[in-house]
Protein backbone atom coordinates (compact mmCIF):
# COMPACT_ATOMS: atom_id res chain seq x y z
CA UNK A 1 0.00 0.00 0.00
CA UNK A 2 1.22 3.49 -0.90
CA UNK A 3 1.75 5.66 2.19
CA UNK A 4 2.70 9.25 2.99
CA UNK A 5 6.43 9.13 3.66
CA UNK A 6 7.49 12.80 3.89
CA UNK A 7 6.06 16.21 4.75
CA UNK A 8 7.49 19.68 4.13
CA UNK A 9 6.09 23.02 5.27
CA UNK A 10 7.06 26.41 3.87
CA UNK A 11 6.10 30.01 4.41
CA UNK A 12 6.13 31.96 1.14
CA UNK A 13 6.22 35.74 0.88
CA UNK A 14 6.43 36.90 -2.74
CA UNK A 15 6.16 40.51 -3.98
CA UNK A 16 3.13 41.91 -5.71
CA UNK A 17 3.75 44.23 -8.68
CA UNK A 18 1.97 47.09 -6.87
CA UNK A 19 0.33 47.69 -3.48
CA UNK A 20 -3.09 46.14 -2.99
CA UNK A 21 -5.67 47.23 -0.39
CA UNK A 22 -8.29 44.49 0.13
CA UNK A 23 -11.73 45.88 0.88
CA UNK A 24 -12.43 43.18 3.49
CA UNK A 25 -9.43 44.14 5.67
CA UNK A 26 -9.78 47.86 6.40
CA UNK A 27 -6.53 49.70 6.95
CA UNK A 28 -4.37 47.06 5.25
CA UNK A 29 -2.07 47.56 2.29
CA UNK A 30 -0.51 44.39 0.92
CA UNK A 31 2.78 44.52 -0.95
CA UNK A 32 3.26 40.73 -1.01
CA UNK A 33 1.25 37.55 -1.38
CA UNK A 34 1.89 35.44 1.74
CA UNK A 35 0.88 31.85 2.31
CA UNK A 36 1.77 28.52 3.87
CA UNK A 37 2.74 25.74 1.49
CA UNK A 38 2.57 22.00 2.19
CA UNK A 39 4.22 19.17 0.26
CA UNK A 40 3.25 15.57 0.98
CA UNK A 41 5.41 12.90 -0.68
CA UNK A 42 4.52 9.22 -0.84
CA UNK A 43 6.95 6.35 -0.43
CA UNK A 44 6.96 5.93 -4.23
CA UNK A 45 7.64 9.63 -4.89
CA UNK A 46 4.20 11.06 -5.77
CA UNK A 47 3.80 14.66 -4.56
CA UNK A 48 0.69 16.43 -3.31
CA UNK A 49 0.72 20.22 -2.87
CA UNK A 50 -1.53 22.85 -1.39
CA UNK A 51 -1.13 26.43 -0.19
CA UNK A 52 -3.17 28.58 2.16
CA UNK A 53 -3.15 32.26 3.02
CA UNK A 54 -1.04 33.14 6.05
CA UNK A 55 0.55 36.47 6.85
CA UNK A 56 2.75 35.60 9.83
CA UNK A 57 3.70 32.79 12.16
CA UNK A 58 0.16 31.66 12.92
CA UNK A 59 0.77 28.12 11.60
CA UNK A 60 4.39 27.77 12.61
CA UNK A 61 3.69 25.05 15.14
CA UNK A 62 1.56 22.62 13.13
CA UNK A 63 4.43 20.52 11.75
CA UNK A 64 4.67 17.96 14.53
CA UNK A 65 0.90 17.54 14.53
CA UNK A 66 0.94 16.89 10.78
CA UNK A 67 3.71 14.36 11.19
CA UNK A 68 1.83 12.52 13.93
CA UNK A 69 -1.44 12.48 12.02
CA UNK A 70 -0.41 11.85 8.41
CA UNK A 71 2.94 10.06 8.10
CA UNK A 72 2.38 6.42 7.19
CA UNK A 73 -1.24 7.02 6.13
CA UNK A 74 -2.81 5.96 2.84
CA UNK A 75 -3.07 9.21 0.81
CA UNK A 76 -6.10 7.92 -1.08
CA UNK A 77 -8.19 7.32 2.03
CA UNK A 78 -9.70 10.79 1.96
CA UNK A 79 -12.30 10.08 4.63
CA UNK A 80 -9.69 8.95 7.15
CA UNK A 81 -7.42 11.89 6.36
CA UNK A 82 -10.33 14.33 6.64
CA UNK A 83 -11.14 12.87 10.04
CA UNK A 84 -7.57 13.63 11.08
CA UNK A 85 -7.86 17.19 9.81
CA UNK A 86 -10.96 17.46 11.97
CA UNK A 87 -8.92 16.27 14.95
CA UNK A 88 -6.81 19.39 14.42
CA UNK A 89 -9.97 21.49 14.20
CA UNK A 90 -11.20 20.15 17.55
CA UNK A 91 -8.03 21.70 18.96
CA UNK A 92 -9.01 25.05 17.46
CA UNK A 93 -6.90 24.92 14.28
CA UNK A 94 -8.89 24.71 11.03
CA UNK A 95 -6.72 23.32 8.25
CA UNK A 96 -9.08 22.08 5.54
CA UNK A 97 -6.61 23.49 3.01
CA UNK A 98 -4.53 20.34 3.56
CA UNK A 99 -7.18 18.02 2.10
CA UNK A 100 -6.73 19.06 -1.57
CA UNK A 101 -3.09 17.93 -1.43
CA UNK A 102 -4.30 14.35 -0.91
CA UNK A 103 -6.62 14.70 -3.89
CA UNK A 104 -3.59 15.92 -5.87
CA UNK A 105 -1.87 12.61 -5.10
CA UNK A 106 -5.01 10.56 -5.77
CA UNK A 107 -5.55 12.14 -9.20
CA UNK A 108 -1.86 11.77 -10.10
CA UNK A 109 -2.08 8.10 -9.19
CA UNK A 110 -5.05 7.82 -11.55
CA UNK A 111 -3.23 9.76 -14.28
CA UNK A 112 -6.04 12.30 -14.78
CA UNK A 113 -6.84 15.91 -13.84
CA UNK A 114 -8.65 16.10 -10.52
CA UNK A 115 -11.94 17.40 -11.92
CA UNK A 116 -12.14 14.41 -14.27
CA UNK A 117 -11.42 12.02 -11.40
CA UNK A 118 -14.35 13.70 -9.62
CA UNK A 119 -16.63 13.08 -12.61
CA UNK A 120 -16.39 16.51 -14.20
CA UNK A 121 -16.68 16.96 -17.96
CA UNK A 122 -16.56 20.76 -18.23
CA UNK A 123 -13.11 21.61 -19.61
CA UNK A 124 -13.76 25.34 -19.98
CA UNK A 125 -15.20 27.67 -17.35
CA UNK A 126 -16.97 30.97 -17.95
CA UNK A 127 -15.47 33.52 -15.56
CA UNK A 128 -16.53 36.69 -13.84
CA UNK A 129 -13.95 39.34 -13.02
CA UNK A 130 -13.73 39.79 -9.25
CA UNK A 131 -12.32 43.10 -8.02
CA UNK A 132 -10.84 43.46 -4.54
CA UNK A 133 -10.48 47.15 -3.72
CA UNK A 134 -12.73 50.09 -2.94
CA UNK A 135 -12.65 52.75 -5.65
CA UNK A 136 -14.43 55.96 -6.48
CA UNK A 137 -17.09 55.86 -9.17
CA UNK A 138 -14.84 57.22 -11.90
CA UNK A 139 -12.13 54.64 -11.27
CA UNK A 140 -14.75 51.91 -11.03
CA UNK A 141 -16.17 52.83 -14.43
CA UNK A 142 -12.68 52.65 -15.91
CA UNK A 143 -12.08 49.27 -14.28
CA UNK A 144 -15.37 47.88 -15.60
CA UNK A 145 -14.57 49.10 -19.10
CA UNK A 146 -11.14 47.42 -18.90
CA UNK A 147 -12.66 44.11 -17.80
CA UNK A 148 -15.25 44.32 -20.59
CA UNK A 149 -12.42 44.88 -23.09
CA UNK A 150 -10.67 41.81 -21.62
CA UNK A 151 -13.68 39.68 -22.57
CA UNK A 152 -15.56 39.43 -19.25
CA UNK A 153 -19.32 39.82 -19.37
CA UNK A 154 -19.78 39.93 -15.58
CA UNK A 155 -17.85 41.82 -12.92
CA UNK A 156 -18.08 41.85 -9.12
CA UNK A 157 -17.31 45.13 -7.38
CA UNK A 158 -16.85 45.99 -3.69
CA UNK A 159 -18.57 48.39 -1.29
CA UNK A 160 -17.69 48.89 2.37
CA UNK A 161 -18.63 52.40 3.48
CA UNK A 162 -20.09 53.45 6.82
CA UNK A 163 -22.59 55.60 4.91
CA UNK A 164 -25.11 53.39 3.10
CA UNK A 165 -25.88 56.19 0.67
CA UNK A 166 -22.28 56.01 -0.60
CA UNK A 167 -22.57 52.26 -1.20
CA UNK A 168 -25.91 52.60 -2.98
CA UNK A 169 -24.68 55.46 -5.13
CA UNK A 170 -21.64 53.38 -6.11
CA UNK A 171 -23.53 50.33 -7.34
CA UNK A 172 -26.11 52.52 -9.06
CA UNK A 173 -23.49 54.49 -10.96
CA UNK A 174 -21.48 51.57 -12.33
CA UNK A 175 -24.56 49.43 -13.08
CA UNK A 176 -26.16 52.22 -15.11
CA UNK A 177 -22.86 52.98 -16.84
CA UNK A 178 -22.44 49.35 -17.95
CA UNK A 179 -26.15 48.65 -18.53
CA UNK A 180 -26.74 46.38 -21.51
CA UNK A 181 -23.02 45.67 -21.89
CA UNK A 182 -21.91 43.95 -18.66
CA UNK A 183 -23.59 42.38 -15.65
CA UNK A 184 -22.54 43.84 -12.30
CA UNK A 185 -22.63 42.09 -8.93
CA UNK A 186 -21.40 43.35 -5.57
CA UNK A 187 -19.64 41.93 -2.52
CA UNK A 188 -20.53 43.76 0.69
CA UNK A 189 -17.99 41.79 2.82
CA UNK A 190 -20.31 41.68 5.80
CA UNK A 191 -20.00 37.96 6.61
CA UNK A 192 -16.82 38.37 8.69
CA UNK A 193 -15.11 41.27 10.42
CA UNK A 194 -11.34 41.69 10.05
CA UNK A 195 -11.01 44.86 12.11
CA UNK A 196 -7.56 44.51 13.68
CA UNK A 197 -6.25 47.64 11.94
CA UNK A 198 -9.38 49.69 11.34
CA UNK A 199 -13.09 49.55 12.07
CA UNK A 200 -15.66 48.46 9.49
CA UNK A 201 -19.40 48.98 9.00
CA UNK A 202 -21.73 46.34 10.44
CA UNK A 203 -24.97 46.16 8.50
CA UNK A 204 -28.32 45.52 10.11
CA UNK A 205 -31.07 43.55 8.42
CA UNK A 206 -32.89 46.81 7.68
CA UNK A 207 -29.82 48.33 6.00
CA UNK A 208 -29.34 45.14 3.99
CA UNK A 209 -32.97 45.30 2.84
CA UNK A 210 -32.55 48.87 1.63
CA UNK A 211 -29.39 47.84 -0.20
CA UNK A 212 -30.90 44.85 -1.99
CA UNK A 213 -33.83 47.05 -3.02
CA UNK A 214 -31.39 49.45 -4.65
CA UNK A 215 -29.47 46.55 -6.21
CA UNK A 216 -32.68 45.11 -7.70
CA UNK A 217 -33.65 48.51 -9.10
CA UNK A 218 -30.46 48.59 -11.20
CA UNK A 219 -30.62 44.85 -12.01
CA UNK A 220 -27.47 43.63 -10.28
CA UNK A 221 -26.66 39.97 -10.94
CA UNK A 222 -26.33 39.18 -7.22
CA UNK A 223 -25.54 40.73 -3.83
CA UNK A 224 -22.88 38.88 -1.85
CA UNK A 225 -22.48 38.68 1.94
CA UNK A 226 -24.83 41.48 2.98
CA UNK A 227 -25.08 40.20 6.59
CA UNK A 228 -22.81 38.75 9.26
CA UNK A 229 -22.04 35.09 8.63
CA UNK A 230 -23.63 33.65 11.77
CA UNK A 231 -26.94 35.46 11.41
CA UNK A 232 -28.64 32.56 9.63
CA UNK A 233 -32.19 33.54 10.49
CA UNK A 234 -31.70 37.13 9.32
CA UNK A 235 -30.05 35.88 6.13
CA UNK A 236 -33.09 33.73 5.38
CA UNK A 237 -35.41 36.69 6.00
CA UNK A 238 -33.35 38.89 3.70
CA UNK A 239 -33.20 36.31 0.91
CA UNK A 240 -36.96 35.75 1.10
CA UNK A 241 -37.45 39.52 0.86
CA UNK A 242 -34.90 40.31 -1.86
CA UNK A 243 -35.72 40.79 -5.53
CA UNK A 244 -32.07 40.16 -6.44
CA UNK A 245 -30.21 36.87 -5.75
CA UNK A 246 -28.29 36.84 -2.46
CA UNK A 247 -25.00 34.92 -2.28
CA UNK A 248 -22.36 33.83 0.23
CA UNK A 249 -20.82 30.93 2.12
CA UNK A 250 -17.06 31.20 1.65
CA UNK A 251 -15.86 31.11 5.26
CA UNK A 252 -18.17 28.74 7.09
CA UNK A 253 -15.43 26.68 8.71
CA UNK A 254 -17.71 23.89 9.93
CA UNK A 255 -18.10 22.87 6.31
CA UNK A 256 -20.91 20.74 4.96
CA UNK A 257 -23.03 20.50 8.11
CA UNK A 258 -23.33 24.25 8.60
CA UNK A 259 -23.86 25.00 4.93
CA UNK A 260 -26.40 22.19 4.61
CA UNK A 261 -28.39 23.77 7.41
CA UNK A 262 -28.17 27.14 5.66
CA UNK A 263 -29.29 25.61 2.36
CA UNK A 264 -32.29 24.03 4.05
CA UNK A 265 -33.10 27.38 5.69
CA UNK A 266 -32.80 29.20 2.34
CA UNK A 267 -30.18 31.60 3.70
CA UNK A 268 -28.89 32.32 0.19
CA UNK A 269 -29.88 31.82 -3.43
CA UNK A 270 -26.26 31.18 -4.46
CA UNK A 271 -23.79 29.24 -2.28
CA UNK A 272 -20.09 30.02 -2.65
CA UNK A 273 -18.05 27.68 -0.43
CA UNK A 274 -14.27 27.79 -0.68
CA UNK A 275 -12.72 24.33 -0.39
CA UNK A 276 -9.72 25.82 1.41
CA UNK A 277 -11.97 26.88 4.30
CA UNK A 278 -15.25 24.96 4.11
CA UNK A 279 -14.22 21.34 4.51
CA UNK A 280 -12.05 20.60 1.48
CA UNK A 281 -12.86 19.19 -1.95
CA UNK A 282 -15.16 16.36 -0.86
CA UNK A 283 -17.38 18.47 1.37
CA UNK A 284 -17.57 21.23 -1.24
CA UNK A 285 -18.86 18.76 -3.82
CA UNK A 286 -21.38 17.45 -1.30
CA UNK A 287 -22.57 21.03 -0.87
CA UNK A 288 -22.93 21.38 -4.65
CA UNK A 289 -24.97 18.17 -4.79
CA UNK A 290 -27.30 19.42 -2.06
CA UNK A 291 -27.65 22.77 -3.83
CA UNK A 292 -28.86 20.91 -6.91
CA UNK A 293 -31.32 18.84 -4.89
CA UNK A 294 -32.68 21.92 -3.13
CA UNK A 295 -32.99 24.05 -6.25
CA UNK A 296 -30.38 26.70 -5.38
CA UNK A 297 -27.16 27.67 -7.16
CA UNK A 298 -23.47 26.96 -6.53
CA UNK A 299 -20.28 28.78 -7.57
CA UNK A 300 -17.03 28.44 -5.64
CA UNK A 301 -15.17 31.31 -3.95
CA UNK A 302 -11.49 31.66 -4.97
CA UNK A 303 -9.98 34.77 -3.32
CA UNK A 304 -6.87 33.37 -1.57
CA UNK A 305 -3.98 32.68 -3.96
CA UNK A 306 -3.18 30.56 -7.01
CA UNK A 307 -3.61 27.32 -5.09
CA UNK A 308 -7.04 28.32 -3.86
CA UNK A 309 -8.02 29.38 -7.36
CA UNK A 310 -7.10 26.14 -9.10
CA UNK A 311 -8.38 23.83 -6.35
CA UNK A 312 -11.77 25.52 -6.42
CA UNK A 313 -11.72 25.46 -10.23
CA UNK A 314 -11.52 21.66 -10.08
CA UNK A 315 -14.43 21.61 -7.63
CA UNK A 316 -16.54 23.90 -9.80
CA UNK A 317 -15.72 21.99 -13.00
CA UNK A 318 -16.99 18.82 -11.30
CA UNK A 319 -19.96 20.44 -9.53
CA UNK A 320 -22.50 20.20 -12.33
CA UNK A 321 -22.98 23.98 -12.29
CA UNK A 322 -20.26 25.02 -14.73
CA UNK A 323 -22.60 25.39 -17.70
CA UNK A 324 -25.06 27.61 -15.85
CA UNK A 325 -22.98 29.73 -13.45
CA UNK A 326 -19.90 31.94 -13.78
CA UNK A 327 -16.71 31.23 -11.81
CA UNK A 328 -14.73 33.78 -9.80
CA UNK A 329 -11.52 35.14 -11.32
CA UNK A 330 -9.71 37.48 -8.86
CA UNK A 331 -8.24 40.41 -10.78
CA UNK A 332 -7.47 43.86 -9.40
CA UNK A 333 -4.90 45.72 -11.46
CA UNK A 334 -2.20 46.75 -10.90
CA UNK A 335 -1.54 44.95 -7.61
CA UNK A 336 -3.51 41.70 -7.67
CA UNK A 337 -2.78 40.05 -11.01
CA UNK A 338 -2.06 36.40 -11.92
CA UNK A 339 1.71 36.81 -11.98
CA UNK A 340 1.68 37.97 -8.36
CA UNK A 341 -1.29 35.98 -7.13
CA UNK A 342 0.16 32.69 -8.42
CA UNK A 343 3.70 33.48 -7.25
CA UNK A 344 5.64 30.18 -7.22
CA UNK A 345 3.51 28.37 -9.85
CA UNK A 346 5.42 28.08 -13.14
CA UNK A 347 2.53 29.00 -15.41
CA UNK A 348 0.11 31.53 -13.86
CA UNK A 349 -3.56 30.74 -14.32
CA UNK A 350 -4.49 33.18 -17.09
CA UNK A 351 -7.92 33.74 -18.52
CA UNK A 352 -8.73 33.57 -22.22
CA UNK A 353 -11.10 36.43 -23.01
CA UNK A 354 -13.12 35.76 -19.88
CA UNK A 355 -12.82 31.96 -20.00
CA UNK A 356 -10.54 29.53 -18.18
CA UNK A 357 -9.26 26.32 -19.74
CA UNK A 358 -8.87 23.59 -17.14
CA UNK A 359 -5.38 22.06 -16.96
CA UNK A 360 -5.13 18.60 -18.47
CA UNK A 361 -2.10 17.26 -16.61
CA UNK A 362 -2.71 14.75 -13.80
CA UNK A 363 -3.56 16.02 -10.34
CA UNK A 364 -4.23 19.68 -9.66
CA UNK A 365 -2.49 20.59 -12.89
CA UNK A 366 0.36 22.92 -11.96
CA UNK A 367 4.12 22.75 -11.61
CA UNK A 368 5.97 24.40 -8.75
CA UNK A 369 8.68 26.88 -9.78
CA UNK A 370 11.40 25.68 -7.45
CA UNK A 371 13.65 28.65 -8.23
CA UNK A 372 10.91 31.03 -7.10
CA UNK A 373 10.18 28.85 -4.08
CA UNK A 374 13.86 29.00 -3.08
CA UNK A 375 13.82 32.77 -3.54
CA UNK A 376 10.63 33.61 -1.67
CA UNK A 377 9.90 30.58 0.48
CA UNK A 378 11.34 29.39 3.79
CA UNK A 379 11.10 25.74 4.77
CA UNK A 380 10.46 25.59 8.51
CA UNK A 381 9.52 21.93 8.98
CA UNK A 382 10.53 18.64 7.39
CA UNK A 383 9.60 15.16 8.56
CA UNK A 384 9.74 11.63 7.31
CA UNK A 385 8.84 8.32 8.90
CA UNK A 386 12.46 8.20 10.09
CA UNK A 387 13.33 11.72 11.28
CA UNK A 388 11.92 15.15 12.09
CA UNK A 389 13.49 18.60 11.57
CA UNK A 390 11.83 21.71 12.94
CA UNK A 391 13.52 24.96 11.88
CA UNK A 392 11.84 27.84 13.72
CA UNK A 393 14.73 30.16 12.86
CA UNK A 394 13.43 30.18 9.26
CA UNK A 395 10.45 32.21 10.48
CA UNK A 396 12.42 34.61 12.67
CA UNK A 397 11.93 37.63 10.42
CA UNK A 398 8.27 37.03 9.62
CA UNK A 399 5.92 39.45 11.34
Amino acid sequence: MQVIDRIELYHVNAPLPAPFSPSWIPGTVRTTVSFYLVRFVTDDGVEGWSGFTGAGRERAGIGHTLADLFLGQDPENIDRLAERIHIMAVGGNFNWWLEPAFWDIKAKNAGVPLYKLLGGTDDRLRLYASSGELRDTGARREEAEARLADGFDTMKIRVHDFDEKVDIAHITDVAKHMQGRMKISVDCNQAFRLTAKADAPLWSLERAKRFVDAAADVELAWVEEPLFGEWHEDMARLTAYSRVPVAGGELHLMGYRELARMIKMRCYNIYQPDAMFTGGVKQSLAIAKLCREEGVKFSSHTWTNGFGFIINAHVFAASGFATEMVFEYPLNEPGWVPEGRDAIIKQPFLHDHGWFDMPQTPGLGFEIDHDQLARYGKCFFKASRREVHWMPEALANIT
